[in-house]
């Protein structure tokens, strides 16, 4: 938009480029631009990407919201406009450039979300993004991973509709598509402050508890909060963050989450005990607990955000943020919420997903409960639990216990109290610390205390019992999940203490119960004996606790640590691998990294014998198999994480391919091999495992050989062998796409000469509906995508002989044309389609340079393949996803960027290539007519100048060889009718095909005449196409009868076909039976009376023509009679009755009633007779400045005729008077209707005539078979004698005929005009013309002269003489009258206005030269020369004639001499006798 004046811009719109202009600068808002050279210049904005995509979409989306509200869509209308007024808002922000990276990116997720869901509803194209939610460009992607976009965003999409429909969330989609999409969830919670006036210490202990199952998911956050109302440490005021992370989709499934927190107070055993040295200090009591469900949080259901706070009891304000991923990724994405200050407790247990690297040794416990006896105390006991953690030489081993995140490690554990309760529940819960290594040596030591609440007696008291467990079993594996009740045991408090009295001892009741372990218990007593250091067993005590192990180092599996360690007992290590397979997968994932390092680990330690190769290769097919089931399926990323961070044995594939060759080779020999369909579902990920190792160029081959194989059985396969082998070649050509893998045109070279060919016949195969047909699809046409054109070549030289070439070229043509026709993918997916669309034009392309090297030249020329080419580039330029211009401006703007016109390009090639084919032409002839019609036909200016010559190249080729072109002719009249009926051509392309065909035929003397007649016809059968096209989404059914009937007697039909039963159709709506009676006449007339088989259409089953005959004349028969229409029907019944009697011999069908009687006395009402004239350009052209007789139904009056003649056309305006309107409403872009009855003319048939026949016969033909109509009025001339009105009134008589009788095929026939007729309403109209400026200039003198000047002038000048001179030639000869007698009359009116025109003109230019200014003088002085000249002529041909002196009329001039030259523009037949339109008397009216 460039400056072109002060204060202005000069531009055009970006939506219409040919709307042109200047633009104010204040309104102007001039932005930053990249420009790029891609071969041509594109003027891209500078903004940031995902505002320019906001930006279109708003517009794209406003458009359809229009339509929708034009529509009365309403629920989609405000769906739409919710949707829009976000994205606005959300775009604001982008603008805005204020916003942190983390909210960002929030942001951005929201936004691509939302933008997708809305695409999806409103039907538009699919948009497939990266990771970073950014648009995937098709040019920088590799076909395989476009594909997998496509799917995953499909996917993505599908949930997100599934959750609107269910109602999972309302307003904050954005939210919750996100988290459903992640495998890994957080929680961040803020508490501003805790709000309790307790008095003493506090701790608050705040986790994630599922209601339902009454368990705690998350580890607690711990704050310690000092008496006086702040933190314990001053640095946590406000400040107090935590963010419960590793929670899954199945956390986010629980149908309840709470956030709890417990309160424990540290002081005195009663708050009402006084704060003083007499009472117990630092014990921990049980205070009160807060609750709230955030299960609508954490899902997402409820926005949250940064300003939103809620309220709990104790903590007034809380603020809850649900965020997506893994504590790595959001501290990334969340800096600002989430730093170092920021608590993260983690789940109970592993996350769904465990990431190499997530190195975790931690062992969750939880104090359950007891059961005290008091024994000689008189209340119950005060119990306090105190743990330790001990070595084996009991000493506590420092910070290994951790009371709650965000808290430091302790050394004790002290519990809380219950103050004289028996069997007390503490359930708190705890994490134990320590290293891998010293697992072995540890255990967990419990103490049991009566604590006092007077500080005296509470430092006398001991520990009275108790418990220990150990950590990890003698068989290595670590202490089970679950519950645990221990062994309470009594006894000195010192020796309590004394490792040595109680580790050997049964910790725990079901060992204690072992009979192995009885043998250490004394069976009298519950003493302990066999060196039990005096400690006693107390039968009346017992103690719970519960344990959960979240190690990935330790297992509790036998099995799966004797792999683990196989290095201990090596000669296990056969045994273990074996068990492998049978121990539980969660297991088995847990330590993932650990199983597949120890795997690669014995392959590699034992590289020198292939011992353990294939039970260590069955192992790693099992894992690689686990992963693959769908409760493991978000390990996927763990393992591709692992072969390219952690897996460096890069020797493994020598093992790997040793054993998969084996196996491979096997399963080829058709002998059983048991494990190789786990191997081939493994293969993509054992492949990766040999790439990885650097052994491409050896593995390759022979998994080609197995994929051909399994591609060949691709269409009734197993699926899951099938599914596992596309992707392994997915995987493969994906691998092989990438830039940093080295040089691979070998590689592709490999897979294209074994699996192309498969490939192509697999497709072909296939049925359409097939599950795996688009991944076959995709694959193929990544094969296309990475072959270069050496590769072509290559390729195309490995055929063995021309047949075998010719039969992959055919393949290729028809293989390509299905998918073209028929795409293998959703509609939506219109990235995919133009990168296949992309691929496949120039594989065509290439092939097509092949076949002109190979099969052009007369010994070698293929006509099937060549034929199978055009129709394959055909169908590639007309598939529907290359249309642009059905496409909204975005779009099409999208895809030209990107892909280009592709329609041009293979356009241009059909050109070139048809004029290469020389003498070969004429065998695609007429073949091709259609398929280059359908091209030319695509609205796109250069391309339909490009191929519309090629018409008349074939022209030239039929018309050489068979002096005409017949079938070229016939051909395209044929097609025309379908093509443009399914939404081809324009009036521009009429334009250019007259055109560009008489500019190729102008030079051809002999063919000029013939491709002249051949535009004419083709223009018409056009003309009445696009009128037919454009009504037929017409609301008007008598429109679309109107155009079906043109099209019907166009010159062009020579056959029955569809557009007749369409009519019939239309009447029927209407109850027209006579008019569908008439219509289907039509039919009949082109069927005989024979034997002879219908040649196109069957009905009713009718075979011969005397069938069909038969049966539409009994069908018309009927319609006659429910129209009352029974002569017609006794005609078509007579000529039943000879057939029947003379040629079938059917006497039986002889008795069929012929409707005599019904004629006689049934009334039948006369129906009245319309005049309707359609002015004004405002209507289409086979209505515009028509006038239409239309006959009305029975008992229809004007008015309700008009009426409803007016709710047709709305917008139109409806003309109160009957006269002919001027050219003012002719040419108006408005439309006018005109409306008036007609009456009738009869016209008794000869065979009646001079009979004396019955009223009721003649009746009928007063108001049938009628084609001439009268309108008649009144109109005064001369004095009018009061005593006498008759005695100075005329009648004016208006005639009008119909260019077909009534009743026919329609209920309206147009009006019609004669040549001769035609010349005399010309006449008449100059003639009016001039008197009526003549009239006005006489009234008014104060206008301008020129219009005067320009008619007198345009009239009188030489070359024009007075506008008659054609019609002398035409009419006034002698041959003329000799061949049209009945025009007499009209010819001695014809001349009558010539020679009234001259007193006119002379009057004219009288009056002009008493207005002429004396600069025009001249002009004036040669138009009186030219006007002596004028009238001498025509005064000695057709008489003089003279007008009263004007000066005396001026502007009262006689009515009568005016209407005596106005006549009825449609009149056909007023100018015979009496009938013509000057005035006669009223009484003769003949």
């Amino acid at each position: 938009m460039p400056l072109c004046l002060s204060g202005w811009y000069r531009g055009y719109l970006s939506r219409n480029k040919a709307q042109q202009g200047v633009f104010p600068v204040s309104f102007v808002q001039v932005k930053e631009v990249i420009i790029e050279k891609r071969g041509y210049e594109v003027v891209m904005s500078a903004e940031m990407p995902l505002v320019k995509e906001v930006t279109t979409t708003l517009r794209e989306w406003g458009s359809i919201w229009k339509q929708l509200f034009v529509a009365n869509k309403e629920a989609r209308v405000k769906q739409v406009q919710r949707l829009m007024w976000e994205l606005m808002e959300w775009r604001s922000q982008l603008l805005s450039g204020t916003l942190p990276s983390d909210e960002f990116k929030e942001l951005k997720q929201k936004v691509t979300s939302k933008i997708d869901y809305g695409n999806k509803i409103l039907e538009l194209d699919q948009v497939v993004r990266d990771d970073d939610g950014n648009i995937l460009e098709p040019e920088r992607a590799s076909v395989i991973s476009l594909f997998r976009a496509h799917e995953e965003a499909t996917a993505k999409i599908g949930e997100r509709i599934k959750e609107e429909q269910s109602n999972i969330q309302t307003d904050h989609s954005g939210i919750s598509a996100r988290i459903q999409s992640s495998p890994t969830h957080s929680l961040y919670v803020f508490v501003r402050n805790f709000v309790c006036r307790i008095g003493e210490d506090s701790e608050l202990f705040m986790s994630l508890y599922d209601p339902n199952k009454q368990t705690i998911i998350s580890e607690n956050y711990l704050v310690r909060w000092g008496s006086k109302g702040f933190p314990k440490e001053i640095d946590m005021l406000n400040n107090l963050k935590v963010v419960f992370t590793d929670l899954g989709n199945k956390d986010l499934s629980r149908e309840k989450i709470y956030l709890i927190c417990q309160i424990v107070r540290v002081g005195r055993m009663d708050l009402k005990e006084a704060n003083n040295k007499k009472f117990t200090q630092g014990l921990r009591r049980p205070f009160g607990v807060a609750v709230m469900d955030i299960s609508d949080i954490i899902k997402g259901k409820i926005e949250c955000d940064e300003e939103k706070q809620y309220f709990i009891p104790f903590f007034p304000y809380v603020l809850f943020l649900a965020l997506v991923g893994d504590i790595v990724q959001i501290r990334k994405e969340y800096p600002h919420l989430v730093d170092r200050s920021t608590v993260v407790a983690r789940k109970l247990g592993f996350p769904e997903i465990i990431m190499p690297g997530d190195v975790r040794n931690d062992i969750y416990l939880t104090l359950q409960g007891g059961d005290f006896d008091k024994y000689n105390k008189t209340t119950q006991k005060n119990v306090e639990v105190i743990m330790w953690v001990c070595d084996e030489e009991g000493k506590v081993i420092q910070n290994s216990i951790c009371l709650g995140a965000g808290d430091k490690a302790v050394s004790e554990y002290r519990s809380v109290i219950y103050y004289q309760v028996k069997q007390p529940r503490w359930m708190e819960t705890f994490k134990v610390c320590v290293q891998e290594i010293t697992y072995c040596q540890i255990h967990l030591r419990f103490m049991f205390r009566h604590r006092s609440s007077q500080e005296s007696k509470d430092k006398s008291e001991k520990n009275f019992a108790m418990a220990f467990v150990r950590l990890m079993k003698e068989d290595g594996t670590v202490l089970q999940d679950g519950l645990h009740e221990l062994v309470v045991f009594k006894g000195d408090s010192k020796r309590m203490e004394d490792v040595n009295c109680y580790l050997n001892l049964a910790s725990t009741r079901n060992h204690h119960s072992d009979p192995h372990k009885m043998s250490t218990l004394s069976r009298s007593s519950s003493s302990v004996s066999g060196g039990g250091g005096g400690l006693s067993v107390s039968s009346r005590d017992s103690f719970t606790i519960s344990t959960l192990v979240c190690s990935t180092k330790l297992t509790q599996n036998v099995g799966l640590l004797g792999l683990l360690k196989w290095r201990t007992r090596p000669e296990l290590l056969k045994e273990n691998l074996e068990k492998l397979k049978i121990i539980d997968g969660e297991e088995v994932v847990k330590f993932l990294q650990d199983t597949l390092d120890a795997l690669f680990n014995i392959m590699m330690e034992h590289s020198q014998t292939d011992d353990y190769d294939i039970l260590v290769f069955d192992a790693l097919i099992y894992i690689i198999g686990l992963i693959a089931d769908r409760k493991f399926q978000h390990f996927n990323t763990v393992l591709e994480a692992y072969i390219k961070q952690h897996f460096s044995a890069t020797l493994a594939y020598k093992k790997l391919m040793s054993v998969l060759k084996r196996y491979l080779d096997v399963s080829s020999r058709g002998e059983q091999c048991e494990p190789i369909l786990r191997t081939l579902k493994a293969l993509e990920y054992i492949f990766k495992f040999i790439v990885r190792s650097q052994c491409r160029d050896v593995l390759l081959p022979l998994m080609l050989r197995e994929l051909s194989g399994a591609l060949i059985t691709m269409a009734d396969g197993p699926h899951d062998e099938r599914k596992n082998s596309l992707e392994l070649l997915n995987n493969i050509l994906e691998v092989l796409s990438r830039n940093n893998v080295g040089d691979t045109f070998q590689h592709i070279q490999d897979i294209v000469v074994s699996l192309l060919r498969v490939i192509n016949q697999t497709v072909i195969t296939m049925g359409r509906e097939h599950t795996l047909i688009s991944r076959v699809v995709a694959c193929m046409t990544a094969i296309l995508s990475q072959m270069d054109d050496r590769h072509y070549c290559t390729y195309i030289e490995t055929f063995s002989g021309t047949t075998d070439l010719v039969d992959f070229l055919m393949e290729s043509f028809l293989l390509f044309k299905d998918l073209i026709g028929k795409h293998v993918y959703p509609s939506d997916w219109m990235a995919m389609i133009m990168v296949q669309n992309r691929v496949f034009l120039r594989a065509i392309n290439t092939y097509a340079d092949t076949m002109k090297e190979k099969f052009l030249n007369n010994d070698d020329f293929e006509v099937q393949l060549w034929n199978n080419y055009f129709h394959l580039a055909v169908a590639f330029i007309t598939q529907e996803s290359l249309q642009l211009q059905h496409f909204s401006p975005t779009k099409r703007n999208k895809i030209l960027a990107k892909y280009g016109d592709m329609r041009r390009l293979i356009g241009f090639a059909i050109r070139d290539i048809w004029y290469k084919l020389g003498s070969h032409k004429i065998c695609f002839i007429p073949g091709m007519v259609g398929p280059i019609l359908e091209m030319t036909l695509i609205p796109e200016e250069e391309l339909r100048r490009a191929t519309i010559p090629i018409f008349f190249d074939m022209i030239t080729c039929e018309h050489a060889r068979f002096g005409n072109f017949s079938k070229f002719e016939n051909e395209i009249i044929l097609k025309l009718d379908h093509e443009v009926e399914g939404g081809g051509g324009d009036e521009r392309y009429m334009q250019l095909l007259e055109t560009i065909l008489l500019d190729c035929a102008a030079e051809k003397h002999t063919l000029r005449p013939q491709v002249q007649h051949f535009v004419s016809l083709v223009k018409g059968l056009l003309i009445r196409l696009l009128d037919y096209r454009t009504v037929m989404s017409d609301d008007s059914r008598n429109n679309r009868m109107s155009c079906t009937v043109n099209l019907l007697v166009s010159p062009t039909f020579s056959e029955i076909s569809w557009y007749l039963y369409k009519l019939r159709d239309l009447h029927l709506e209407c109850e027209n039976y006579t008019e569908a009676a008439y219509t289907l006449l039509l039919h009949s007339r082109l069927l005989k009376w024979s034997d002879d088989m219908c040649s196109q259409f069957e009905f009713h089953g009718s075979q011969t023509q005397r069938q069909l005959k038969e049966t539409l004349y009994d069908t018309i028969i009927d319609y006659f009679d429910k129209g009352k229409m029974w002569e017609e029907a006794i005609t078509l019944c007579k000529e039943l009755a000879e057939q029947y009697e003379n040629e079938i011999f059917d006497y039986e069908l002889l008795s069929k009633r012929l409707f005599y009687e019904n004629i006689m006395k049934i009334l039948r009402p006369k129906p009245d007779y319309f005049a309707v004239g359609y002015y004004g350009q405002g209507y289409p052209p086979f209505l515009r400045n028509k006038v239409f007789i239309h006959r009305g139904k029975e008992y229809e009056r004007r008015e309700d005729f008009q009426n409803q003649l007016m709710s047709q056309f709305p917008s139109a305006v409806r003309l109160n008077t009957t006269t002919m309107p001027g050219d003012d409403i002719k040419n108006s872009p408005l439309q006018y209707i005109q409306c008036f009855t007609v009456q009738p003319v009869l016209e008794i048939p000869p065979r009646l005539k001079n009979k004396p026949v019955p009223d009721q016969i003649i009746n009928f033909y007063k108001s049938n078979y009628v084609q001439r109509f009268h309108y008649s009025r009144p109109v005064r001339k001369g004095p009018v004698d009061p005593n006498n009105e008759f005695a100075s009134m005329w009648i004016e008589r208006t005639t009008f005929t119909t260019v077909y009788k009534l009743p026919g095929i329609l209920r309206w026939f147009e009006t019609t005009l004669s040549p001769l007729e035609n010349a005399i309403e010309t006449m008449e109209s100059t003639n009016e013309k001039i008197l009526t400026m003549i009239n006005q200039y006489q009234s008014d003198w104060s206008l301008p002269i020129n219009p005067l000047s320009m008619l007198l002038n345009g009239i009188v000048d030489p070359a024009v003489m007075g506008g008659f001179a054609k019609y002398e030639k035409a009419f006034f000869t002698e041959e003329y009258t000799q061949q049209h007698q009945e025009d007499r009359d009209k010819l001695l009116r014809l001349k009558d206005l010539i020679a009234w025109q001259i007193p006119l003109l002379g009057g004219g230019i009288s009056l002009h030269g008493k207005r002429v200014t004396d600069d025009l003088r001249p002009f004036h002085e040669r138009m009186e020369e030219c006007f002596k000249q004028l009238k001498k002529k025509v005064e000695k041909e057709y008489g003089a004639r003279e007008l009263p002196d004007m000066d005396e009329r001026k502007s009262t001039r006689p009515r009568s001499m005016l209407r005596s030259f106005r006549q009825s523009v449609i009149s056909i037949s007023s100018l015979q006798g009496s009938e013509c339109g000057t005035p006669t008397k009223t009484h003769p009216d003949r």
